[in-house]
């Protein structure tokens, strides 16, 4: 039977996400009630722009007023749609207070202090979910935290940010530069009017270390995510990809060691072969590979933002929540029991892509083999082009330690031949 006190719900920041969030709550309101066992209704939408016009929103849901609104003893569940690290932490830290349930779409927040918001809800008897943090629409983080649970899962491999998809499939397919590339994606509302938090890997960060800590068992903040952004990928630097048969994303890797004693993750752009799934992410699209021991190689596929995607999202969480509520208990909190360490991205082993431009002279190959051999590096593929006493070498690496790699070339760059390294590209995804 259906219980006929509705379930109340107060709605922090009522941008592009939580505008939609309204909407489908209003529009969609039987149906949800239906499915979980109760009404569901907005109680209030805290703002910090009051005058702002929001069309469907009623007007005297708005407050300015926040910490009151989740300081209500009425509040069942608060949906905290404002990003950025605060007011949020602390609007949800009261929450937790209060007796509420909290349903995030704060990636940073998360990324950041995601321990000790999950402390809080424990201690406080309350859920805290946050599936439209990673990857919009997609389900991705409760097939980790739960479909998952009783597997191992040893990698996970995703663009996760559609911004920089977007812009790295431009250049691609059309050939366009990175700047043509971005005003392109800016125009279609892609791209922000500063887009620095994702085209240098900021966004992607913070899902990665979200990822690496739910896949793995373990804490992994921001700070421990190695990060490069994708500012410097050329069309060069396609070419070169596609000569090998790949193409070059803007990847998320969270990888177990090999011995299970240490987890990595990071975020950087990376040749990939055509042939692996994630190379056909086209668009602003975002795309996750998971590799488990039991389960083998899954792929989570669909838009990783917008408005509706990601309040779909949300919902979601909203219905389990409050399911939780109406059971009287808690759905899956933090679980970080295997406490492994985050190693550094020195000890990552991966293959590098390097273009050296070099003098066209006899005996220059033999000194860039060299000093590959002197640091442990072994070559896969060599190709050279050269005239008027100028040429082009690109090396190919097999699989070696990212120090090793790095040092290689450093030391390449102080040889009299080498008038100066064009490019540095990682090689993921065989």
């Amino acid at each position: 039977m259906m219980r006929t006190r509705p379930l109340k719900v107060a709605l922090l920041g009522c941008g592009v996400v939580g505008s939609e969030v309204t909407r489908i709550m209003t529009t969609h309101a039987d149906d949800l009630a239906a499915r979980i066992g109760a009404p569901v209704e907005i109680a209030g939408i805290a703002v910090r722009r009051p005058g702002r016009v929001r069309a469907g929103v009623p007007e005297e849901l708005i407050t300015t007023d926040a910490t009151a609104l989740v300081e209500r003893g009425d509040i069942d569940v608060v949906i905290e749609v404002i990003g950025g690290i605060e007011p949020a932490r602390s609007l949800i830290t009261k929450a937790f207070e209060n007796g509420a349930s909290v349903v995030s779409a704060n990636k940073a927040l998360l990324a950041g202090d995601g321990a000790a918001l999950h402390a809080a809800a424990e201690k406080y008897g309350a859920d805290l979910y946050y599936e439209a943090a990673v990857a919009g629409a997609i389900p991705l983080v409760r097939p980790l935290r739960e479909s998952l649970a009783g597997d191992k899962v040893n990698r996970v491999l995703g663009i996760v940010n559609g911004t920089t998809n977007f812009i790295l499939d431009k250049m691609d397919t059309s050939g366009a530069g990175y700047s043509e590339a971005l005003d392109e994606a800016t125009a279609l509302g892609y791209a922000e009017a500063d887009p620095t938090a994702d085209v240098e890997g900021f966004d992607a960060a913070a899902k990665a270390a979200i990822l690496a800590g739910i896949a793995f068992h373990t804490r992994v903040r921001l700070d421990d995510v190695y990060r490069e952004g994708m500012t410097e990928v050329t069309a060069a630097d396609f070419a070169s990809a596609k000569q090998m048969g790949c193409t070059i994303k803007l990847l998320a890797i969270c990888e177990r060691a090999a011995d299970g004693q240490s987890v990595t993750a990071r975020v950087h752009p990376a040749m990939i072969p055509l042939s692996h799934p994630l190379a056909s992410v086209r668009e602003a699209y975002n795309a996750v590979f998971v590799e488990a021991e039991a389960a083998g190689q899954l792929m989570f596929y669909g838009p990783g933002a917008g408005g509706s995607p990601t309040a779909s999202a949300v919902l979601g969480d909203l219905v389990a929540v409050c399911r939780n509520k109406l059971a009287g208990s808690t759905g899956p909190g933090e679980s970080a029991y295997t406490r492994l360490p985050v190693s550094p991205m020195g000890e990552v082993v991966t293959r590098y892509h390097i273009s050296l431009d070099v003098a066209d002279k006899p005996g220059v190959l033999a000194q860039v083999a060299t000093v590959f051999a002197a640091h442990g590096v072994s070559i896969d593929t060599v190709r050279q082009t050269g005239k008027d006493g100028e040429a082009s070498l690109v090396v190919v690496t097999h699989r070696a330690p990212d120090a090793a790699l790095t040092a290689t070339v450093e030391a390449l760059r102080k040889l009299d031949t080498v008038r100066g390294v064009a490019s540095i590209m990682r090689v993921e995804g065989e």
